[in-house]
């Protein structure tokens, strides 16, 4: 599925760890069948997403990344500076497996199994309402990347997306897409209003289990783990985070210890 990602935000990240394995130069000598539509594919063994909560509206600053006017394949484009009651109708398409774990426009990397999205000319980030047009069904995604470079497509969504939209099984569905604003915060609000992110790793009804679990990871991660019980379930969490791309970064970490079905929640 044609989609581009800007890798000069390698230099804004600095010395912090992202998902992408290649240098910029490297990322530029790599074929461009890897970009290709029938190259992309849903995961070899899909796990569920029906626990994926969808993409909160919170107030968020632009991104140092993926924000600037940009020309590709002949295109010019534009960043709209105030998406503010932005809507729009088209068709949209989604990316998985190809480009997991790799870095999003902004800088970020990308996990198909977050409630995440591909859009030409918003701004980085934003938070939309996608309508399935074809079938009605509705969820929330954050876009932090750029794409689709395709004609007639107006959003690219990640896999557990079009997953809940029933884009996956389709290819590409009709939709309507709405930009939510979350105004800034006022002074008196602003503590209030920071963004609180939390891993959840695994759960299980064994509760010495989870409890082991929960302080092995603490450990070996160093950061702060916890369990929460509900209906005989108990469910291991790391964080709380209060920065998206270091809880970005923390997943990845999590996910290559062997927990591929652990994913993001928002307070």
């Amino acid at each position: 599925m044609n989609h581009w990602y800007k890798l000069t935000t390698i230099a804004l990240l600095g010395g912090i760890m992202v998902g992408c394995s290649s240098t910029p130069e490297e990322s530029e000598k790599q074929p461009t069948s890897r970009y290709e539509l029938e190259n992309d594919v849903a995961p070899e063994q899909p796990i569920s997403v029906e626990h994926i909560e969808d993409a909160r509206p919170q107030y968020e600053p632009y991104s140092l990344g993926g924000n600037k006017d940009y020309s590709l394949r002949g295109g010019n484009y534009k960043i709209i500076k105030d998406a503010k009651g932005f809507n729009q109708k088209g068709q949209a398409s989604w990316y998985g497996k190809k480009f997991h774990g790799h870095l999003t426009s902004n800088g970020e990397v990308y996990d198909m199994y977050s409630m995440t999205a591909a859009h030409k000319t918003l701004p980085l980030p934003s938070y939309v309402k996608v309508t399935n047009t074809d079938n009605g069904k509705t969820t929330i995604v954050r876009v932090n990347d750029r794409g689709p470079f395709h004609p007639g497509r107006i959003i690219d969504l990640s896999y557990a997306a079009a997953t809940k939209l029933d884009v996956v099984r389709t290819g590409t569905a009709n939709v309507e897409i709405e930009v939510i604003t979350v105004e800034k915060p006022t002074a008196e609000h602003k503590q209030q209003g920071l963004p609180n992110y939390k891993i959840q790793v695994a759960s299980s009804q064994h509760k010495d289990r989870v409890e082991t679990l929960a302080k092995d990871l603490g450990q070996k991660l160093s950061v702060g783990s916890f369990v929460l019980s509900e209906d005989e379930t108990h469910r291991v969490f790391l964080g709380p985070f209060d920065d998206y791309t270091l809880t970005q970064q923390m997943l990845k970490q999590v996910k290559l210890l062997g927990y591929s079905s652990a994913f993001v929640k928002k307070k």
